[in-house]
């Protein structure tokens, strides 16, 4: 069993404005082993990296992204709702909604991961896998990629188009005989709440695939899922995942 990688969730989201190319640097600085981030589907087809189905939380813009062009989008700021944040500057004002194109080339000089989650179960983004098979295919060199959603057909969609393609199904529940999922629909994993695992992990004692547990931010929590010997811990806050369990090998 490989040591438990560390994903930083839409970036580090805690500290920092989530899915924004200053996040995604800052949680690389950090030394995180993955990404996760959210992909939506903007009127004219274009890939972004956004959470919600609209801007109007994360940005200063409104309206649902399948109604906006990828232009319209870029117009607005991608920072500046989050001037609450301690180490909020200025400058964050200029971020903008990034597309899943200029991630990929931000990752580029990086071995890491990535954790793409297809946001497809409020919406239905008509062609949304084939774009962004096509987008990882173009700028991925050959990274390893992990494609996720609650929407399993999405997922059916993604391996259906590419036979290689890693899927894994995201849980927030328990489901009766998950190996049965893993194995019928040949996924890579589980993404799952971290309520289900520690709320009783004999659930995690015979699962035959990768698992990813999201979202941990509690030192805690942390602490036992790296001795649960889990595949990822997905975390807002991933320098402090980072802290435990670097701090944990050299005392072990």
């Amino acid at each position: 069993m490989g040591e438990t990688k560390i994903y930083g969730h839409r970036g580090c989201m805690g500290i920092y404005p989530e899915n924004t190319m200053i996040s995604f640097k800052k949680a690389i600085e950090q030394g995180v082993d993955g990404l996760e981030i959210d992909v939506h589907m903007t009127k004219d087809g274009e890939i972004v990296v956004i959470h919600d189905e609209k801007l109007d939380r994360t940005t200063d813009g409104m309206g649902y992204i399948k109604d906006l062009s990828l232009s319209e989008i870029k117009e607005c700021s991608a920072g500046a709702k989050f001037s609450n944040f301690t180490l909020y500057h200025e400058s964050w004002k200029l971020e903008r909604v990034p597309t899943l194109q200029e991630v990929m080339e931000l990752l580029l000089p990086y071995d890491i991961e990535l954790n793409i989650e297809l946001k497809t179960y409020l919406v239905e983004y008509e062609g949304i896998e084939e774009k962004v098979l096509n987008i990882v295919k173009q700028y991925g060199n050959n990274r390893n990629v992990i494609y996720s959603s609650f929407h399993l057909p999405t997922l059916i969609r993604l391996k259906k188009l590419d036979p290689t393609s890693k899927i894994a199904f995201l849980l927030e529940y328990q489901i009766p005989h998950p190996n049965d999922y893993i194995k019928t629909f040949d996924m890579e994993g589980l993404h799952i709440s971290k309520r289900i695992i520690l709320m009783g992990n004999h659930y995690l004692k015979d699962l035959n695939g990768s698992i990813r547990v999201w979202t941990v931010n509690d030192q805690e929590e942390m602490m036992q899922l790296l001795d649960l010997g889990v595949d990822a811990i997905i975390s807002d806050y991933p320098e402090r995942a980072l802290h435990i369990r670097n701090a944990r090998k050299i005392y072990n």
